[in-house]
């Protein structure tokens, strides 16, 4: 019987969206209650499962039919992926789906999609709710669409995938890990990208002296602080003490720096345009920033537009940071790129290889 029972576990997880969109409410009661698992769901999956087992031709001698396992079919194994903005996730019966980070929704025809953390059959068109497992139902073709500017899921089965061609931020980000800009975080999901979050002031400031190019020298610094919220003896006090000694920055107020604090578009465009030596620390009116980016040639019209919409995310502060490479340094003829090439943060081989990761437009 334990084999049986184990064996028929992936076709109860099938059938479990079927019983449950048709015998565990609707959406004035879409709750199943432990009673109704226990005892008409239990018994309807019994009969479906012995109907299965019948018409497969195993009957009574089911165990001597059992085949033996795979050693690893990829299929039920949870598999994570990065995506972006439109790109679509298909799934089909039996398929799970978890969103981890970013906004999405599903959308089906028929049948039945069943958001097992919550106990509910979701409405086609609903917006998923970040950590909760949706299961496609039997008989069922479910499309999960991306609808924030990256996102990552975990998904398990047999999905499949159709790909957008907006804005590859993904993409962006990992050529500037490539280059050695960008390093992400601990978070144990997306590869610790986090670009669906806002970025904090001290992230803004040490993505500003990587892209100096000055992440050595500031993380060689030794001295001491105004600034009571840093706290000494870590890195963060080496690049703010880096970064405050050189003028970069003039932190929050006299004391503080803020470093958990969000950053805006405005405050770290004006990072970037101190950085190529069209701005200092001593501009404290970011009113125009952004406007001032474009005459630089850091943004473009469509940038500036978007940057001025919306919430600043570390999505953002990527695409700006790794377009400002191909802008001219103020009263030069060389790129912030050609730069950092030639102070050797990073190899010609290395931003041929990041430029060929890079395959979306610019807006």
């Amino acid at each position: 019987m334990r084999k049986k029972s184990l064996f028929l576990f992936p076709l109860c997880i099938l059938l479990l969206g079927f019983v449950w969109a048709f015998a565990a409410g609707d959406t004035a009661d879409p709750l199943a209650t432990l009673s109704y698992l226990r005892g008409v769901f239990t018994n309807t999956v019994d009969a479906k499962v012995d109907q299965r087992l019948d018409a497969a031709g195993l009957g009574s001698n089911f165990e001597e039919n059992i085949p033996s396992p795979p050693v690893d079919s990829g299929v039920s194994a949870w598999t994570e992926a990065r995506l972006k903005q439109d790109d679509l996730l298909q799934g089909s019966t039996g398929d799970s789906v978890l969103l981890l980070a970013g906004d999405g929704r599903v959308s089906y025809a028929s049948g039945a999609v069943v958001d097992v953390s919550a106990g509910a059959v979701v409405p086609s068109g609903s917006a998923l709710a970040v950590n909760h497992r949706y299961l496609v139902a039997e008989d069922t073709a479910a499309n999960f669409t991306v609808t924030s500017k990256t996102a990552v899921v975990d998904y398990q089965g047999g999905c499949s995938f159709q790909y957008s061609n907006t804005i590859d931020y993904n993409a962006i980000t990992s050529a500037l890990k490539t280059l050695h800009l960008f390093q992400g975080s601990f978070t144990g999901y997306g590869q610790g990208f986090d670009l669906e979050r806002t970025p904090t002031r001290l992230q803004a400031l040490i993505m500003f002296i990587r892209v100096l190019g000055e992440e050595d020298d500031a993380l060689s610094w030794s001295g001491s602080l105004p600034f009571a919220d840093i706290q000494p003896g870590t890195q963060a006090e080496r690049y703010v003490g880096y970064a405050f000694e050189r003028g970069y920055t003039n932190g929050y107020n006299a004391t503080q720096f803020r470093p958990s604090d969000p950053v805006n578009a405005r405050q770290y465009t004006e990072f970037l345009l101190r950085a190529m030596g069209y701005s200092s620390a001593g501009n404290t009116n970011l009113s125009d920033t952004l406007f001032r980016a474009q005459e630089a040639g850091l943004l473009t019209l469509g940038e500036v537009s978007m940057l001025q919409t919306g919430t600043f995310l570390r999505a953002e502060l990527v695409y700006v940071s790794y377009y400002a490479l191909d802008a001219l340094l103020a009263d030069s003829n060389r790129t912030l790129g050609e730069s950092l090439l030639d102070k050797g943060v990073f190899y010609l081989q290395e931003w041929e290889d990041a430029a060929a990761l890079v395959t979306s437009w610019r807006l």
